[in-house]
């Protein structure tokens, strides 16, 4: 098969689609979202399997572990937060076990580039005792992948596949193999699939007792690799997933490197581990993300004879993205020559929303509406109109993560916040605001809603909302919101002065009114009419 140059995503995806795919699943989240949209652009050419959207990370968890009941093969995708959305059929299915091989492709943002934090879906594996694979490059995403199938149906528990944005939103070249065929639908046994009390204490035993045969893949995994150079027993290395590259871009000469340990798999190697700490004096350990391995070689008294370095012990940065540069202060060596950022000319640029985009027409006239309201408080959600807290809008005071804003706005309210205003988008509507909505609806809180539809998940690309229009109209209605306190406002600058009104009306009124500001994204728009050209 031809090689072919490929994103770190898209690398995944091509694997699972060779890996006899029947079912794939996700939501939208930047670094992950190019794994969707490779299987959807597959799909329309082969038709031969599942690829969907899905409403929020759970629903895709959920949609996938159906598939591999059934006992064909699943991918479920998702970014680092979307696994905290989905953690709850995440840990049981660990404990009921898998089918068809179902892997869990999930993408970590170290540094924070689009994200409201930065943690390590690494610990998320050891707390549900599934196995993990962490590659370093493009090849490695593929062949994972691949494996990953393999591996869940042998062992009989989901897989991850950890990712990095680095990995994710690069682009290398990747050599296919031939794929295989999807598999027949088969049913297991079904009381293994429900979690009664009595289920799940036997099922659990058998999760933990799998841990040894865990550790025994890890160990004898093609994709760890273990250089020991026999003329340093000063200093070893052990390098996970991406940051294996950072250690060697700082090694031209191979026979002057330490010993070094590149880790891809968890539970971690033991035995490697051991060859590598029996051979030097100092270990500096390097992986993207949280001292996960660190800690564990650490522990609590450390290994007796042996320095370890790291994250903990300030050899290397606690937060943000490693780099070369990074990783060459670890190793002790000088830094390379560099060009200031004064040598470059080039002008702050802030993120902004776009030219023409809907949520600024909102954010003008909602901050109009508040003038009089000095006690006023805004939450807001996760989306492009997180911008509106930045100038030229600061409109809004809080925003914590997926829905948040109504639960949030609710509590203050209830606390004696007037007016008390949540802002959320269509799509994260759908994804976790109905049921917050639901509880103000049943107490009739002092509260407004804003919901900003713009008739796309517009943050991550554009992707299709499943909330939006008339039919997002019917929905809150049908939650118990007042029909007069449902207020629908075209968001442009000829409207202003009628919105303004509105939301004065609606934030006057004591007790709960919903907003909906509905107007097609710019960015959108723009494609559309470009495609009828």
């Amino acid at each position: 098969m031809k090689q072919e140059v490929l994103l770190g995503d898209e690398a995944v995806a091509l694997g699972a689609i060779h890996a006899g795919l029947s079912g794939g699943y996700s939501y939208p989240g930047t670094p992950a979202s190019e794994i969707m949209e490779y299987l959807i652009k597959a799909l329309a050419q082969e038709k031969s399997f599942v690829a969907s959207w899905s409403v929020n990370e759970k629903v895709a968890y959920e949609e996938a572990l159906g598939v591999s009941y059934a006992g064909k093969r699943a991918l479920v995708s998702m970014k680092h937060v979307g696994l905290n959305v989905a953690a709850d059929p995440f840990m049981n299915s660990a404990i009921t076990g898998a089918n068809g091989g179902l892997v869990v492709v999930v993408a970590d943002d170290p540094g924070m580039h689009s994200s409201q934090n930065e943690q390590d879906s690494r610990f998320y594996a050891e707390f549900a005792k599934v196995f993990c694979f962490e590659p370093s490059n493009h090849q490695e995403a593929y062949d994972m992948t691949r494996e990953a199938f393999d591996l869940s149906e042998h062992l009989g528990i989901p897989v991850m596949i950890r990712m990095v944005t680095r990995l994710s939103h690069s682009r290398s070249r990747v050599q296919p193999r031939p794929p295989r065929e999807q598999n027949t639908l088969h049913f297991g046994k079904g009381t293994d699939w429900t979690l009664l009390p009595v289920h799940a204490r036997r099922r659990f035993k058998i999760l933990v007792d799998k841990q040894k045969d865990l550790t025994g893949v890890s160990n004898q995994s093609r994709f760890n690799s273990l250089q020991i150079n026999p003329q340093n027993t000063s200093l070893g290395i052990i390098a996970s997933g991406i940051a294996a590259n950072y250690v060697k871009e700082n090694y031209t000469d191979r026979e002057g490197q330490p010993s070094l340990l590149k880790l891809t798999t968890y539970p971690i190697p033991e035995d490697a581990i051991k060859k590598l700490v029996d051979h030097v004096d100092t270990l500096l350990v390097v992986e993207e993300g949280y001292p996960l391995i660190e800690k564990s070689l650490s522990g609590v008294f450390g290994i007796p004879g042996k320095n370890i370095h790291g994250k903990l012990s300030g050899h290397l940065p606690a937060t943000g993205e490693l780099s070369p540069g990074i990783v060459r202060q670890g190793l002790g060596m000088a830094p390379l020559p560099k060009r200031a950022l004064e040598d470059f000319p080039i002008a702050a640029r802030p993120p902004q929303l776009c030219l023409g985009c809907s949520h600024a027409d909102t954010y003008r006239a909602l901050n109009e509406a508040l003038e009089s309201y000095p006690e006023s408080n805004v939450s807001s959600d996760i989306g492009c109109y997180t911008l509106g807290a930045l100038p030229p809008y600061n409109a809004i005071q809080s925003c914590v993560c997926m829905g948040a804003s109504v639960s949030m706005a609710k509590g203050g309210a209830e606390a004696g916040v007037y007016p008390s205003v949540a802002v959320i988008g269509d799509s994260t509507f759908a994804h976790s605001g109905l049921t917050p909505l639901l509880a103000a609806a049943a107490a009739n809180t002092n509260m407004t809603v804003i919901i900003l539809d713009n008739s796309t998940v517009a943050m991550t690309g554009g992707q299709p909302t499943f909330l939006s229009g008339e039919k997002l109209e019917k929905v809150v209605d049908g939650m118990g919101v007042a029909k007069e306190h449902i207020r629908t406002i075209l968001p442009l600058p000829k409207n202003h002065d009628e919105n303004v009104l509105i939301m004065k009306q609606e934030i006057d009124y004591q007790g709960l009114s919903v907003i909906i500001a509905a107007r097609e994204c710019v960015q959108q728009a723009r494609k559309k009419k470009r495609s009828k050209t």
